[in-house]
Parts: structure tokens; C-alpha cells; sequence
């Protein structure tokens, strides 16, 4: 019955309107499909971030290298007002009987103000430094692959678990909603006189267990919706709507049909084998520039400016010279820095052999799996329809009064584990298909 109390009609009516644009302000959750985990994660995480700063950085390793060979320019310019202490120079000046140099000399003014330019004309110790930068610039980029790939395979892997918990806790609602049925028929049957409390009691247990496995089904959803919203780099507050489910068909990419054909994809794409091809080249070049540094080095200077005591009174002079610069010994450090390279670019040879072999095999590897999971997903589809029948004829044989609803109960309990297994062949199927396109240096194309 409504208040007739105007006063009472002011805080509802000030809820209202102050609630009203708060409902209408408040934003809506966050609509993810699987590509757009995959492309935010592969372009977007911190991990990706943090990778490509690290490029950056050997980018601007480049530039200082190449600065060796670029001209120097610089201006400066001084005045100096000194006194000199005669007594200290060392030299005894000849000097008339009775006379002799003051022991302060000074102070004397010098003005001196000048433009200097330099420039390397000869330098291929430096020339092959560029190179060698060059060379971890690549070695970079391709590490920002190999971490690129790595998070959109962590992105495609924490948004099929979240779908898996979404598929659970639907499972879990058709578990409580048959629980539910179950309860009302047990307790006709006993109004009717056809059946015993106890089967009234273990129907409500059946139905306490489903919302128990319902409240744990949504706990897990929750959690796995946090650890998808810290792979995307997003807050763990974030609320994040899946649009995609766990189907056959979710995680698809361009991954050829042959192992043979895969592994010749993933020797072209993995780039955590680029970056280790790269780290060999660039200790390769550091070597090369090492033992550059034995040959001559050829540098101009050149300086121009004004010079005397006092500005006014300053003239224009000028210097140019060329240097030629022969390292001859510099107790052996080249050589135990060349020998440095050395071991490093076979040890990257190492790791690049090693490499392309565990490629192989993860390829393989990822192949049987998906296999194994594909013929698990026929099994668990056909055990599940069964499930379903045997659930539906058991009901109708206690509906009958021919049964006790113990035989209803034990074809729930196997309905439950048949829609789990099914549930968890689906997404054995679809991390494999992860692992194949990751194996193959495609899970950034995962689609």
C-alpha cells in the first residue's frame, strides 16, 4: 500500500533521481572475443612493452656507434687573469749585477675564444661497431617477436580458461535445474504414496551438492577472469565479457596440414630462433670490429677563433691537422675480447642447432596431442549423449514407480561427470590447437 505521508515520498523520490544517472553512467563490461585477447595481448601486454623499449634502446645503441664517424663540432672560450711564481720555474734567468726577476710575476690576461671541428676519415673498427649494433638490433626485434608470440599464446590460453569456467558453471545451472526437477518429482511421488521420504532426503542432498558445485563453478569463473584481465594487462577489476565459447572451432590459425610443411613454417616464423640467429651474427660483428681496431685510424681536426689579452685587442688564428693513429700493443686486451666473440657466437651456434631440433619436436609433440584431444572430444560428445538418455530413462522409471530414485541419482552423478569430461576434451582440443600455432611461430594469427 503506497504512503500517504508526503514526507516520507522526499528520500525516495532524491534515491531515484540520484540513482538514475549512476545506473546510467555505470560502464558496461568489457565485450572480448578471442582475436581481440589474442591482438591485445600480442600488442598491448606489459611484457610487449617492455620488449619493444628494449629495441628502442639498441636503436639508440646504433646512433652512438655510428657517432664515431659523424663530425664533432664544439664551441668554447676562456678568459684566464694569472700570476706566476718565478722561484718555481726551475730556470735561473741571467740578470744585471743588483737586479733580479720579482718572485711574482703577473698578473698577465688571456682572452681566447674558438670554433673546433673534428672529423674520423678512417676508421673501419667503427664502420664494423655500426654493424654489430645493427646486428643486436635485429637480434632485438626478434626477442620482441618471440615475446609478442608468448603473450598472445598466454592470452589465447587465459581466455579459453575462461570459457571452459563459463561452460562449467552452465553445467553446474543444468545440474541444479535437474536437481531441482528431481526434488519436486521425489516429493509427488511421496505425496503420492508411491515412493519413501528417503528418496524426498536424497534428492535434497543431490540438490545442496549442485549449489554447492554451482558457488565453486562461479568462484573459478572469477578467478580465471582476473588472470585473463593481468595477461591483457588490464586491472584485475576490469569486468570482461567473453563472446566467444568453448567450441571445435575457437582457436583457429593458418597452420599448414603436415608436419613436415609445419616445421618448414616454424623455421621461417619462430622468432625466438631469429633472436638467437641474431645473437650469433651480432657477437660475430663485435668480433670483427675487435680485431679492426689493429689497423690505422685517420681523423682531421680543424679549429679557428680569437686569441689575446684582452677582447678588443684579439686576433684570428686558426689550426688543421691530420692524426694517424696505429695501435701496436695493447697488452693482449684485443685479443682476449676477439677470443670473448668468439665463444659467444659458438654458443649461440649451439643454442640456434638445439633450437631448430626442439622445434621439431614441438611440433610433433603438439600434433599428437591435438590427435589424442580430437579423438577424446568423439568419445566424450557419444558418452555425454548417453549420459543424457540414461539420465532421461531412470527419471521416467521412478516417475513409473518402478525404480527408487537411488538409480535417478547414480544416472545424475554420471551425467555430471559426462558433461565435465566433455567440457575438458574441448578444451584439451583447443590448447593443442594453441600449442601447434605456438610450436609453428603463428599464435599471433590465432583466431
Amino acid at each position: 500500500m503506497a504512503s500517504r505521508n508526503p514526507k516520507r515520498r522526499w528520500p525516495l523520490a532524491l534515491g531515484f533521481l540520484i540513482a538514475a544517472p549512476l545506473a546510467a553512467q555505470a560502464p558496461g563490461p568489457l565485450r572480448l572475443s578471442f582475436a581481440d585477447a589474442v591482438r591485445r595481448a600480442s600488442g598491448e601486454a606489459p611484457a610487449v612493452a617492455l620488449a619493444g623499449l628494449r629495441t628502442d634502446e639498441a636503436e639508440a645503441r646504433v646512433r652512438q656507434a655510428r657517432s664515431a664517424l659523424l663530425p664533432g663540432f664544439s664551441v668554447n672560450g676562456f678568459w684566464v687573469s694569472r700570476t706566476f711564481n718565478s722561484k718555481t720555474l726551475g730556470i735561473k734567468f741571467p740578470t744585471p749585477p743588483g737586479a733580479g726577476l720579482p718572485t711574482i710575476i703577473g698578473p698577465f690576461d688571456n682572452v681566447d675564444a674558438r670554433l673546433r671541428l673534428t672529423q674520423t676519415l678512417f676508421d673501419l673498427s667503427s664502420a664494423a661497431r655500426v654493424r654489430a649494433a645493427r646486428a643486436q638490433v635485429r637480434g632485438s626485434t626478434a626477442e620482441s617477436g618471440a615475446v609478442s608470440e608468448a603473450a598472445a599464446a598466454g592470452a589465447a590460453l587465459a581466455y579459453l580458461r575462461v570459457s571452459r569456467a563459463a561452460a562449467q558453471v552452465v553445467a553446474r545451472r543444468a545440474d541444479s535445474a535437474v536437481a531441482a526437477d528431481l526434488v519436486g518429482l521425489a516429493q509427488a511421488q511421496k505425496n503420492a504414496g508411491v515412493s519413501a521420504a528417503i528418496d524426498v532426503t536424497r534428492a535434497r542432498t543431490q540438490l545442496v551438492s549442485a549449489a554447492g558445485a554451482l558457488l565453486v563453478a562461479l568462484n573459478q569463473q572469477d578467478r580465471a577472469r582476473i588472470d585473463l584481465a593481468r595477461t591483457l594487462g588490464l586491472d584485475p577489476w576490469t569486468p570482461i565479457a567473453i563472446t566467444d565459447t568453448l567450441t571445435a572451432a575457437l582457436p583457429v590459425a593458418a597452420v599448414p596440414a603436415t608436419a613436415d610443411s609445419i616445421v618448414a613454417v616454424a623455421l621461417t616464423h619462430r622468432p625466438d630462433l631469429a633472436a638467437e640467429v641474431a645473437r650469433g651474427d651480432a657477437a660475430r660483428t663485435a668480433k670483427s670490429a675487435i680485431n679492426a681496431e689493429r689497423l690505422p685510424r685517420l681523423d682531421v681536426a680543424a679549429d679557428y677563433g680569437l686569441s689575446g689579452l684582452t677582447p678588443s685587442t684579439s686576433v684570428g688564428t686558426r689550426q688543421i691537422g691530420v692524426q694517424v693513429s696505429i695501435p701496436i700493443l695493447d697488452g693482449f686486451r684485443r685479443e682476449g675480447r676477439a677470443a670473448e666473440q668468439s665463444a659467444v657466437a659458438r654458443e649461440s651456434e649451439v643454442r640456434a642447432r638445439d633450437l631448430r631440433q626442439q622445434i621439431a619436436a614441438d611440433v610433433e609433440t603438439a600434433l599428437l596431442d591435438l590427435a589424442s584431444a580430437q579423438a577424446q572430444e568423439v568419445i566424450a560428445a557419444e558418452r555425454l549423449r548417453l549420459a543424457a538418455d540414461e539420465m532421461a530413462q531412470a527419471r521416467e522409471r521412478f516417475a513409473a514407480g518402478v525404480a527408487g530414485n537411488i538409480e535417478v541419482i547414480n544416472a545424475q552423478a554420471s551425467l555430471l561427470r559426462a558433461r565435465d569430461t566433455d567440457i575438458d576434451a574441448r578444451f584439451a582440443a583447443a590448447t593443442a590447437r594453441v600449442a601447434l600455432a605456438r610450436a609453428a611461430g603463428l599464435a599471433r594469427t590465432l583466431h
